[in-house]
């Protein structure tokens, strides 16, 4: 009988002995860390299982959401850095970012294959090409198939949610362990948002200034930080939730800009990767006045961050004290 492979059988594998207590619904405030990264973290490890399977079939936008469910789930591991930096997190960290790796190849090729059919016609030059697009996405799809199907991927599921739940870092007994377990996550939140929006507002400065690989690397703080907000939600006082949402809205158009920018240069990459395309595979990813008009509108978006001053301990609602 073949050995099943579906993301049930790593859940099924999983929960049992990793999954016996039981946690609150939603954060709060005074909820102590510890608890607050299990619930946040078991949420988008829970996620990235949910799209396993129609990700294996091939669907686009389950390859989409795998990956931002990936990309949260990283986020809130370092968002309790250094809370839970033990010996395990360096392994976890490793298969995570392989993961992220085999789902990348093939969501840069549907975007870029999106890309090509949104700005062509029904030419043959152009239906040729697509061919060759198609040819390194099949391919490109198969391996990554076969890394979700493997024993790799199983184990890198086991291990997550058994750190997640039970790793060294959750038993640590020195002083500043236990002080970063039990402290608030009202505490730790604001100081770590507060610390990440000092951070992006300063380097989006130079924004005009930044070469690709830089400007990659601000889009990561973006998402980083947009993530996190997020993933908090449940913190937000009723009356800050519109200010909540407004900072949101500007995050997100910067990584939008952001992100199309990127796509532009993985696709000119990609295009000269492929066999046989022609030239006009990569010339179709590069348009200065598309550049232009992207940076611009990520400029705009972080000038109307900068003036929000978007995360204060007040936007929370009444602080509790902390839980076990």
């Amino acid at each position: 009988m073949a050995r099943p492979t579906t993301s049930s059988t790593a859940i099924a594998r999983a929960r049992p002995a990793t999954r016996r207590n039981a946690l609150p619904a939603r954060l709060s405030p005074g909820l102590a860390c510890d608890t607050a990264f299990r619930i946040i973290a078991r949420r988008h490890l829970d996620a990235v299982l949910a799209q396993h399977d129609s990700t294996c079939r091939g669907n686009p936008e389950a390859l989409h959401q795998i990956r931002i469910a990936l990309t949260h789930l990283r986020t809130a591991i370092r968002f309790f850095s250094p809370m839970v930096d033990d010996a395990l997190r360096p392994k976890v960290w490793a298969e995570l970012k392989w993961l992220n790796s085999q789902l990348g190849m093939v969501r840069d090729l549907d975007v870029a294959i999106e890309r090509v059919v949104a700005e062509s016609s029904e030419e043959l030059s152009v239906i040729a090409e697509l061919r060759h697009w198609d040819e390194k996405r099949a391919e490109s799809h198969r391996l990554l198939a076969r890394a979700l199907q493997s024993a790799r991927y199983r184990r890198l599921v086991e291990q997550t949610s058994t750190w997640i739940e039970s790793g060294p870092w959750s038993t640590r007994p020195s002083k500043d362990a236990i002080r970063l377990r039990r402290r608030s996550l009202s505490d730790h939140a604001t100081a770590q948002l507060t610390e990440w929006e000092w951070t992006l507002l300063k380097k989006a400065r130079r924004l005009r200034k930044l070469d690709v690989e830089k400007r990659h690397k601000l889009r990561i703080l973006n998402k980083r930080l947009t993530y996190s907000i997020e993933s908090l939600e449940d913190l937000f006082a009723d009356k800050s939730l519109t200010k909540q949402k407004s900072i949101l809205k500007q995050l997100r158009k910067a990584q939008r800009s952001l992100g199309q920018l990127n796509d532009d240069a993985r696709g000119q990459t990609l295009a000269a990767s492929l066999n046989r395309a022609g030239p006009e595979a990569g010339i179709r990813f590069h348009n200065r006045k598309r550049a232009k008009k992207l940076l611009q509108i990520a400029s705009t978006a972080y000038r109307k961050l900068d003036k929000a001053k978007p995360f204060r301990s007040s936007d929370l609602a009444p602080n509790l004290e902390p839980e076990d």
